[in-house]
């Protein structure tokens, strides 16, 4: 082959290279985001104590699949069980919410966009209903997306084979420090009463592993959703290495 015709060749692969590198989607550009935000009280009532639903959920114009993730991970936290049918959609919902609803109920669910990183999107969930009762009972939740995927991560799916047990053992030393940190370690009472809990709400920000607890699993109603953060090199050879922050 002369030098012309390898010098076309060379020139061909770059060029195709770049068209390729051009049509990818670069997964360190973030999704763009649009939120959609609404509050309605039941027809017909004017007075303070109406009940409401409001809804506060995210877009991703460029992925519309990951829209109704969202919607249907915000429909089940809407269920009185697990058994219980989710509601056909957000709207549905909140019109029988309202139909149904006494004096001062009020439900409240919304989905924000906590981080995007190396790829990941990651979703925090959260609601809220209160039905009359001493207080009303929050739910969190979370959302890993991954771009390249191209779906939800399980907790499988961000372990490396075989090591589901060492992950909780290094979550269970996570608490064991945020107990230190807080103080409690010092009652035992709060130790005997709250002890430690695996938890399905994980997270893979940026800065760390993060678990997130509904409000009684490890601690009173007053003291929240706790988080735990495990730092990435706690977890090397646990987490699978290339969702760690960096690698992907």
């Amino acid at each position: 082959m002369t030098l012309a015709k390898l010098t076309a060749v060379a020139f061909l692969a770059l060029a195709l290279g770049a068209c390729q590198s051009l049509f990818k989607p670069n997964m360190r550009t973030p999704l763009e985001v649009k939120r959609e935000a609404w509050e309605h009280i039941k027809p017909g009532c004017s007075n303070a104590d109406c009940p409401l639903v409001n809804i506060d959920v995210v877009h991703f114009p460029a992925l519309p699949k990951l829209d109704a993730i969202v919607e249907r991970r915000l429909l089940a936290m809407t269920r009185d069980g697990e058994g219980a049918p989710l509601p056909a959609s957000l709207k549905s919902y909140e019109d029988s919410f309202l139909r149904e609803a006494d004096s001062r109920h009020s439900s409240y669910l919304q989905a924000k966009v906590r981080e995007q990183h190396d790829g990941l999107v990651i979703i925090e969930l959260s609601s809220y209903l209160d039905t009359g009762g001493a207080h009303g009972m929050p739910g969190r939740g979370f959302i890993n997306y991954s771009r390249q995927q191209d779906k939800v991560l399980t907790l499988q799916d961000m372990l490396v084979p075989g090591q589901e047990a060492t992950f909780w053992k290094t979550a269970e030393e996570a608490h064991k420090g945020w107990l230190v940190s807080t103080g409690m370690d010092k009652d035992p009472d709060f130790v005997k009463t709250w002890p430690f809990q695996k938890t399905p709400h994980i997270a893979l920000t940026y800065g760390a592993v993060v678990l997130k607890y509904e409000v009684y699993a490890i601690a009173p109603y007053a003291m929240g959703h706790i988080e735990l953060k495990i730092p990435y090199p706690r977890l090397n050879g646990v987490i699978r290495p290339e969702l760690f922050p960096g690698r992907g």
